[in-house]
């Protein structure tokens, strides 16, 4: 896959949590810039690029940022890396990084990280009691150790405005994931304890994110790959 424009990659999931295991997919995630006068068109260009082998997933950067505003976990994670896991960085994605704290709302984190959290729990459940397969106690234990994941890396995001992406206990959650492979009903309890942790807590994110701080990067990217703009320095400079 080849994607022109790109601003910021790098490695994320399992591998970045530090949960990633012999012969763990390694994921990569990134936004790119469509050149804007591809977006005056018709037809406007793809908002997502996914592959596989290797797996690659990168949003434009409008997309990307309508969804970390909305809170998306799989996203967020991304401007919150460690350094050694980017593989592409660029000053306007060095901008983004730096603005990440502005894309941050109380109500919308508490919603997504425990909505995703859920959702892993309800895809537990739909495994089974852990007596199938090999292969599907290992994905049923993958959900397990997403959903504990979810609910710490929110909680922290929620209460601290921070977001730490590599666990700090990995075999913790690797024994959780094993437990609720063998009995999903295992992983109850946490979803709940978080779900009223959440409820208890005082968030330190604002009730809204700052939109304006977003839509001014997003300007920067579009009069930064606006091919006109080359084409008139061309004739200015000939002039």
């Amino acid at each position: 896959m080849t994607v022109q424009n790109v601003l910021l990659s790098g490695i994320v999931g399992s591998t970045a949590y530090g949960l990633a295991h012999e012969g763990s997919d390694v994921d990569r995630l990134g936004l790119f810039a469509a050149p804007t006068e591809a977006l005056h068109g018709l037809h406007p260009p793809k908002e997502s690029h996914v592959s596989t082998a290797p797996d690659r997933t990168l949003h434009e950067a409008a997309k990307w940022c309508r969804l970390a505003l909305g809170g998306n976990p799989t996203v967020t994670e991304l401007v919150w890396l460690p350094e050694d896991l980017y593989e592409m960085r660029t000053p306007l994605g060095d901008e983004l990084v730096g603005i990440r704290t502005t894309f941050l709302s109380a109500r919308r984190v508490r919603d997504a990280y425990l909505g995703y959290a859920t959702q892993q729990f309800r895809k537990l459940q739909s495994r089974g009691d852990g007596s199938f397969s090999a292969d599907t106690r290992k994905r049923t234990a993958k959900h397990a150790r997403h959903l504990k994941r979810l609910c710490q890396q929110g909680y922290e995001l929620y209460t601290t405005g921070q977001l730490t992406i590599r666990v700090d206990d990995p075999e913790s959650y690797h024994r959780f994931g094993e437990e609720a492979a063998a009995d999903p009903e295992a992983a109850l309890p946490l979803l709940r304890r978080f779900e009223a942790a959440f409820d208890e807590a005082r968030s330190v994110l604002p009730e809204q994110p700052d939109e304006t701080a977003a839509d001014a990067w997003l300007r920067r990217v579009r009069r930064h790959f606006y091919a006109a703009r080359d084409a008139e320095a061309e004739v200015e400079a000939l002039a």
